[in-house]
């Protein structure tokens, strides 16, 4: 595509947005290169298609711990008036409650800023809890831009991601797990960056059993012996659930596109920063390929440019753009028995043979470089793998000096099932400073790298007590209730409390 692209239009000055992230990953992390030689698989591959370690919880946390971690750094790291926040939203597919979500979190949150002598979140605040596999984090996102553009203009609202992504054991999915949350302070008037919700493309289809968490799998004797604790294994299948990512994420960015009133072209080489939902390292890149390539083919102007990476391919260009133009109904594939159907043959190949130019590794180098090492180290975080990987670039390019002020930016989240969103943003004046206060790599320190042994037996719930990890400043389940009576009952209910870190 050309270089000559216009300038996109600006977001509106008014537009609300993030004026602060943090982000808390469990202290357990394995390294991929380790996992390799314990289980035969090639390291080289893992490395390039994967990242290179992954974080596993500590027996005392869960997705409400993790949640509660990031809220309350958020607070202290940004000096947040904890009685004008107005909004906390918790977008996750791991909660293990049925009936409560957010305010768990705010449970925890109040008792350890009285802990820490501090004011205690206002009694005023909503507490909603957004579910929809990875993408929960994002419609949380929304809806705390749209509280506080509406009746919550003079108040803070804070959105936290958490997930716990956990696969069993031998599975082509046991190298993409992890866990973390990262919380995001959202404002009227933002400091960080401002988000363009009237250009935002929204795209969702139902994509039957493409990776769902059916509550009746518990009871199923198939699934159950192959687990030795209360576990939350997705069911999925990988290649159809890749065919969904790229036409679900493909539809959201030409919804958007056609809001910002551009050409993909002009877009793609317009747009100074990609941050995609990552389920592991290279589906972003395989998503941004398969985009480039949708770009040409709907465009009159780069046919030359198409034809070249068609004969790399030995695909037919006609083929290619009558993909660009079909609606292929995924589910139906399911019905029929054919999901492993690639639906973009064409459009598949022509995107491998771009990956394999070097004019497009320089065009990622460019567009998707930002925070793309740091976050090789956090495995994936379902829900807040998007804005780890925001949080992550924004912090590498105020301390490497990068200009972002006004640079047109992008996030484009996915959740299986299936749903997928692209949003303008950039970078306010003094974002920076804020930035600066993000502590990405800060979150990363203190971890311990795990043994085979520790691994599988954090993995399967058998770790004993003279192993367990100590939680220290963070937040713990100290206890389950196990009452269940006429008058009381609080079975399988968690207890929590902030645990501090004991002076020596």
């Amino acid at each position: 595509m050309s270089n000559s692209a216009q300038p996109l239009h600006p977001i509106n000055e008014s537009a609300a947005g993030i004026s602060g992230m943090s982000i808390y990953v469990p202290k357990p992390r394995v390294n991929l290169e380790d996992w390799c030689e314990w289980t035969g698989n090639p390291w080289a591959k893992v490395q390039k298609v994967v990242g290179r370690s992954f974080r596993v919880p500590a027996e005392h946390e869960n997705v409400y711990t993790m949640a509660a971690n990031a809220v309350l750094r958020l607070i202290l790291q940004y000096g947040i008036d904890a009685e004008q926040v107005g909004f906390l939203g918790l977008g996750t597919e791991s909660s293990t409650d049925n009936a409560a979500g957010a305010v768990i979190v705010r449970g925890m949150v109040d008792r350890a800023l009285e802990q820490l002598g501090r004011q205690r979140l206002s009694r005023n605040i909503e507490v909603p809890e957004f579910k929809h596999a990875c993408l929960g984090g994002v419609y949380a996102l929304k809806s705390a831009l749209r509280y506080v553009s509406c009746d919550g203009e003079e108040k803070y609202a804070i959105v936290v991601s958490a997930d716990v992504a956990e696969y069993e054991r031998g599975s082509s999915g046991e190298q993409t797990q992890g866990a973390g949350a990262v919380a995001m302070l959202v404002e009227r008037r933002p400091k960080m960056l401002a988000i363009d919700l009237g250009r935002s493309g929204s795209a969702s289809d139902y994509r039957g059993p493409d990776f769902r968490k059916p509550f009746a799998r518990h009871f199923s004797e198939e699934y159950a012996s192959r687990t030795k604790r209360l576990s939350d294994f997705p069911i999925f299948s990988g290649r159809y659930s890749t065919y969904a990512y790229l036409d679900e994420t493909a539809q959201a960015v030409e919804a958007m596109l056609k809001r910002i009133n551009v050409s993909p072209g002009t877009y793609y080489n317009s747009v100074q920063a990609l941050f995609f939902h990552r389920p592991y390292h290279h589906m972003p890149v395989t998503s941004m390929s398969f985009l480039y390539v949708r770009g040409l083919a709907r465009s009159d102007h780069h046919r030359e440019e198409l034809e070249k990476l068609c004969a790399a391919a030995e695909v037919n260009v006609e083929d290619v753009v009558a993909e660009a133009e079909s609606h292929p109904d995924l589910y139906a594939g399911v019905l029929d028995g054919s999901v492993e159907v690639d639906p973009y043959p064409a459009t598949g190949a022509a995107a491998g043979a771009l990956r394999r130019s070097p004019e497009f590794r320089e065009l990622l180098t460019q567009k998707m470089a930002l925070g793309g090492s740091r976050v090789q180290d956090l495995g994936n975080l379902y829900s807040a793998a998007l804005p780890a990987w925001i949080a992550a670039g924004l912090e590498e390019a105020a301390s490497s000096g990068k200009q972002l002020e006004g640079a047109s930016m992008v996030m484009v989240g996915y959740g299986s099932g299936d749903a997928a969103e692209a949003i303008p943003m950039t970078a306010v004046p003094g974002w920076e400073e804020a930035a600066k206060k993000i502590a990405f790599q800060d979150s990363l320190q203190k971890s311990v790298d795990l043994t085979r042994e520790q691994y599988e037996a954090l993995h399967d719930g058998t770790v004993e007590k003279e192993d367990s990890f100590e939680p220290a400043d963070e937040f713990a389940i100290l206890r389950v209730g196990e009452r269940y009576e006429a008058n009381f009952q609080d079975l399988g209910v968690e207890y929590y409390g902030f645990v501090q870190e004991k002076a020596n």
